[in-house]
């Protein structure tokens, strides 16, 4: 099996099967590549609908120009960890980064989610992400915005009192969620224009089919949402949380026991005097 880089003649070759309609796995047995090669570089090349052969060729020699330049400036750059590929880790990211944009998000924001997501310890610094991904400080910080807000990355000190942007499997739990909030607010929207069109009019009958199907999906999402974390994600037995809550519950039931036995005293006092009655001179 042939390494290294693709050729142009092979992108040509890719262009043509992606044209044809072949699927990433017979366009590489055809070429005798990995299937995982053929995809990252459709993905990261305009996707199925947009992939041109002649601008993939380019892009890739701008790539491997700017990395050339980059390797000069960071002379001292540390190696990957636990012996990574780091040309097989670059590609990877690569390729994160594009599904990412792929799916509609801006490629910055993409780029500082992607380094987010591999890195080990789970949370970068701004100076961090701005020395990984050779960017100015403003554009991490106009990308951490945008994720902050999107729910997909939080923000913690630590214990030097530098601002960390973490992405963990919370942070994911908390962005499905807003999702599905946001998704209700669309059905809640669609719905107002019921009252507005007619309820008997043909564009309010779609509205209405809108807002049930959003509603629907919006719901299914929390409660996959909770399953998944709960399954996937449990929280620790014995948290202080959870001795606090213990503590409260032990108290509301004493205090109970206490309004029932008195309440019991009264009741009985109560009938005491009414079976004695009072006394007559």
């Amino acid at each position: 099996m042939p390494g290294g880089r693709l050729t142009q003649q092979e992108r040509q070759q890719i262009a043509l099967g992606v044209a044809d309609g072949l699927a990433y796995a017979e366009i590489a047995r055809r070429l005798d590549r990995p299937t995982s090669t053929v995809t990252r570089e459709v993905m990261r090349n305009g996707g199925p609908t947009g992939y041109r052969a002649d601008l993939a060729q380019r892009a890739t020699e701008r790539r491997t120009h700017r990395r050339g330049q980059t390797a000069a400036r960071s002379p001292q750059t540390p190696p990957p960890a636990h012996g990574r590929d780091p040309e097989a880790l670059r590609a990877y990211e690569e390729t994160f980064t594009t599904v990412l944009v792929q799916s509609g998000m801006p490629t910055m924001m993409a780029r500082v989610l992607t380094c987010l997501f591999t890195t080990d310890e789970g949370s970068l610094t701004a100076s961090e992400l701005v020395q990984r991904l050779q960017v100015s400080p403003a554009s991490v910080s106009k990308a951490i915005s945008y994720l902050d807000g999107q729910g997909l990355v939080r923000r913690e000190r630590d214990e030097r009192r530098r601002e960390r942007y973490v992405a963990d499997n919370d942070v994911w739990y908390q962005s499905m969620m807003a999702s599905a909030r946001g998704t209700a607010v669309l059905a809640e929207t669609a719905r107002q224009g019921v009252g507005v069109l007619g309820a008997d009019t043909p564009a309010a009958v779609r509205l209405e089919n809108i807002a049930r199907f959003v509603d629907f999906v919006s719901e299914s999402i929390s409660r996959a949402a909770d399953q998944a974390r709960d399954i996937l994600h449990p929280k620790p037995e014995g948290t202080p949380a959870d001795a606090v809550q213990a503590d409260t519950a032990q108290d509301d039931a004493a205090q109970a026991d206490r309004a029932a036995a008195d309440t019991v005293d009264t009741t009985a006092a109560a009938t005491d005097t009414t079976a004695t009655g009072p006394e007559r001179g």
